[in-house]
C-alpha cells in the first residue's frame, strides 16, 4: 500500500540495478495502450544508449521503485544538443499520488543543469493525466500530429508539447 503522501516518496538517480523494475513500469505502460508506440521494452543495453546518463531518476516508496523518468536526445546534431524528449511511467498501483510531478520536477532541474533548453513529450491525446502533469510543469501544446504511428492495426495522433527553460538560453 503506498502512502497518500509524498514524504515517503524519494526520487533517485536511476542505477543499472533499477533495470528490471524499469523495464516492467515500461511494460505496464505498453499494456495500457495510451503511453507508447512501442509494443515490447528494449533491452538494457539499447534503452542505457538512448537515454541521458545525467537525466534519469526513480521513485521510491519504501525501497521500491514506483516511477521512472528520463531524458532521450532528439537528434545527434550539434544545434539541437539542448532538445530532449521527455519519458515518464508510474507504476499503476502508484498513480494519482503525484509521483510523476516529483519526477518530472526533479528531471526539469536537472536538464537545466546539463544546459538543456527545451523538453519536448509527444503523448497519446487520450492521456489526459499524462498532459495535464505536463501542463502543470510548465510544458503547453505546440500541436497535434495526426495520425503519425499505426500500433496494433489502430492509427494514432500524437498531442506535441514542450517546456522551454527560464534558465537556460534565456540571455
Amino acid at each position: 500500500m503506498l502512502p497518500d503522501t509524498l514524504s515517503d516518496v524519494a526520487i533517485e538517480r536511476m542505477t543499472a540495478e533499477d533495470r528490471s523494475a524499469v523495464r516492467a513500469i515500461y511494460l505496464e505502460g505498453i499494456a495500457n495502450g495510451n503511453a507508447t508506440f512501442e509494443t515490447a521494452a528494449p533491452d538494457w543495453e539499447k534503452w542505457d544508449a538512448g537515454h541521458l546518463q545525467a537525466c534519469r531518476f526513480v521513485a521510491r516508496v519504501r525501497g521500491e521503485v514506483v516511477g521512472w523518468a528520463a531524458l532521450s536526445p532528439v537528434s545527434a546534431r550539434k544545434v539541437y544538443a539542448g532538445v530532449t524528449e521527455v519519458s515518464v511511467y508510474v507504476a499503476e498501483h502508484a498513480r494519482g499520488k503525484k509521483v510523476g510531478s516529483r519526477l518530472l520536477a526533479e528531471l526539469i532541474v536537472a536538464s537545466e543543469r546539463e544546459g538543456i533548453w527545451t523538453l519536448n513529450a509527444g503523448i497519446f491525446p487520450e492521456n489526459t493525466a499524462s498532459i495535464e502533469l505536463h501542463k502543470r510543469h510548465g510544458f503547453r501544446v505546440v500541436g497535434t500530429r495526426e495520425r503519425i504511428g499505426c500500433v496494433n492495426g489502430r492509427w494514432r495522433d500524437v498531442t506535441l508539447m514542450e517546456r522551454r527553460s527560464q534558465v537556460v538560453g534565456s540571455s
